[in-house]
């Protein structure tokens, strides 16, 4: 089986563009297809954003950055995957709207090799893969953000994946765009959302139940374990709404109860407090 040299991305979110943009910086042909112009045109702002910010601080040349972008291209058309050899799934953790993608791209995505993977946070990869006629060639490569910076990669075999596509993902990840590789298996959370998702629940139900402000629970985690950063600001920065939906998927399949998202979370999602992408969570971001 051949090295991956041509990548298709479906969603231009965060998740999505530096997916896009490592890729590219890897030498690889990549599109991107966005749900429409307006979408996509957001998409390729995004990533001329961040490429500029790495010129910005010397870790990228002007000449290589303009050769990322002219690796990438953006559309609003599936049928442009038609010759992708590894494409990545990467829209809102939404059942239904991943399984509309699938069955898309099963409809597009001519070459019988081709890798058809899923970022998603939670959400069972088999049954992401019954959208497809051929569920052997389906995967889930969980990435985390910033993807250009983080590491780590969740590789995910359903008991229905080819070992052949398996080991062309975890060679594209690894050989290619020189990411770390866990392999895990495929249940709800997968290994680093399984520890990290109740944890981050846990410092929610104590703002929720007055234990202590956000502040201290933040400054609790920090300088008294030496976090990085408090689990309410990471919160933050991954999306309260991600956070409530791998939280249900994590419940719907273990009924945990620490799986379930506390009422204050729920609330927030509904009232548009997001975290960093809508300016305000539990910590608010001018």
């Amino acid at each position: 089986m051949s090295a991956v040299t041509r990548v298709g991305v479906v969603g231009p979110g965060q998740m999505g563009c530096g997916f896009a943009e490592v890729c590219a910086r890897a030498g690889t042909d990549v599109v991107v297809v966005a749900s429409g112009e307006a979408s996509a045109a957001r998409g390729r702002q995004r990533l001329e954003n961040s490429l500029e910010r790495l010129v910005g601080k010397g870790k990228l040349s002007a000449d290589e950055r303009a050769g990322t972008l002219a690796r990438i291209t953006f559309s609003w058309d599936l049928a442009d995957l038609a010759d992708r050899e590894f494409v990545l799934e990467a829209t809102p953790e939404d059942l239904d709207r991943k399984l509309a993608v699938f069955a898309a791209l099963d409809e597009v995505v001519s070459d019988g090799d081709a890798v058809l993977a899923s970022t998603t946070s939670a959400l069972p990869i088999m049954k992401l893969a019954r959208a497809t006629r051929d569920p052997a060639r389906v995967v889930g490569v969980h990435l985390f953000n910033p993807v250009r910076v983080m590491p780590l990669v969740e590789l995910i075999s359903s008991l229905a994946t080819g070992p052949a596509t398996a080991e062309r993902a975890r060679a594209f990840l690894e050989d290619v765009l020189g990411k770390e590789v866990v392999r895990a298996k495929d249940r709800a959370g997968f290994v680093v959302n399984s520890l990290l998702v109740p944890y981050l629940l846990a410092a929610v139900r104590l703002v929720e139940s007055g234990v202590a402000s956000a502040e201290d629970v933040d400054r609790g985690m920090t300088a008294g374990c030496g976090h990085p950063m408090g689990p309410l600001r990471l919160i933050d920065l991954i999306g309260l709404d991600t956070i409530a939906a791998v939280g249900e998927a994590m419940y719907a399949e273990t009924k945990e109860p620490l799986h379930a998202p506390p009422a204050l979370l729920l609330r927030m999602v509904e009232g548009g407090y997001l975290g960093r992408k809508t300016g305000e969570g539990f910590f608010p971001y001018p």
